[in-house]
């Protein structure tokens, strides 16, 4: 594939578990161009998810990537994190070495609006966190709707339960002021416009159909030529913070790892050992939207604080009468992305070594 016909993106992530492996998918893919990353609280803090994302680049060979922080706190609620979910520092049992390349100086939301202005019309830009750093880009520059190609987003729930209350998923739970401003932005300049391009968003509703289990990782590892490896064993004892993957392959050993704590965790809370990886679907899809059918609707956010606060509601019978601003994930093909993972990060991997 010729540079000329890379799909240039930037990923602003709050990097755990499934955060590094979409940057390990990106990475992998011969068609991305990964311009920049921008990092949030989310998680866990940002000083910790801008470190994780650097060290996951720099294993994956990826060095040249920019990483930019930015705000270390929603825009008007206390900060919240997940330790539970992620690991102490958002790697589960995984343990990177300390990365080489120091972070940007730039700020992330600053960043974002740079390249956007830099090369209008070109860059697609995937939100797989809370939306504080793209909520205040949009309030530096409210053209960014139409500077971007696309916003692919990693957010809400819309006909499925919510992960964080019956209604909410945590994304968009921990700073529903941003990501209210971020759809309303969007809704504003298709209003304005009705050639912007409306958000391409994935909830709930079709992440949690990309489940990844062990049969999964043996068989990347396999890709990757990589020694066996039992530690993703549910017979072995759980919560070892000391056991760790034996694989031969360094990504393979990461993966293992990391997903360690994210199957444990599952396991403990969803019934299934195993574990959805929302993020990597995300810029799977973000790379090639063939893999979702989507509906056109009107989103819109609740900050009332009351039962729905942080709810997304989609007007999926047109109801207010407003055009819509979201092109709606509603149908993924799951397999087809487990493949490409495998097959991807496991290529990857393999040239690593």
């Amino acid at each position: 594939m010729s540079t000329t016909d890379r799909i240039p993106l930037v990923l602003d992530v709050d990097t755990g578990i499934d955060d590094a492996l979409a940057l390990l998918y990106a990475a992998s893919s011969p068609e991305a161009e990964l311009v920049a990353v921008t990092a949030l609280s989310g998680n866990v803090h940002v000083d910790d998810t801008e470190r994780n994302t650097r060290a996951v680049l720099e294993l994956a060979g990826r060095t040249d990537i920019e990483v930019a922080a930015g705000r270390p706190v929603p825009l008007l609620r206390p900060l919240e994190v997940t330790p539970e979910t992620h690991g102490p520092h958002g790697m589960g049992y995984a343990q990177l070495a300390e990365p080489t390349r120091p972070r940007s100086g730039r700020f992330a939301p600053q960043l974002i609006v740079d390249e956007a202005r830099r090369r209008p019309g070109e860059l697609t830009l995937v939100t797989l966190g809370p939306l504080t750093n793209l909520a205040v880009a949009v309030l530096m520059e409210p053209e960014l709707p139409r500077l971007l190609r696309r916003w692919v987003c990693m957010g809400g729930t819309f006909r499925a339960p919510g992960n964080t209350s019956p209604v909410t998923e945590w994304n968009i739970h921990c700073d529903p002021e941003a990501a209210k401003i971020a759809f309303a932005a969007w809704q504003a300049s298709v209003d304005r416009d009705p050639a912007t391009p409306r958000a391409l968003v994935l909830g709930l509703d079709v992440t949690e159909r990309a489940r990844i289990g062990t049969d999964h990782v043996v068989a990347l590892a396999r890709r990757a030529g990589s020694t066996p490896d039992d530690s993703l064993d549910p017979g072995r004892a759980p919560g070892d913070p000391e056991r760790r993957s034996v694989a031969s392959n360094p990504v393979v050993r990461f993966v293992a790892d990391t997903l360690r704590w994210y199957f444990e965790f599952h396991a403990a809370y969803d019934g299934f050992y195993g574990a959805f990886i929302h993020d990597p679907l995300v810029v799977a899809v973000a790379l090639d939207p063939s893999l979702v059918r989507t509906e056109s609707v009107a989103v819109d956010v609740d900050t009332s604080g009351g039962l729905g606060d942080g709810q997304t509601i989609a007007d999926f019978r047109r109801l207010w009468g407003r055009a819509p601003n979201v092109d709606l994930a509603v149908e993924a093909d799951a397999a087809t992305f487990l493949e490409r993972l495998v097959e991807r990060v496991g290529g990857m991997a393999e040239r690593r070594a």
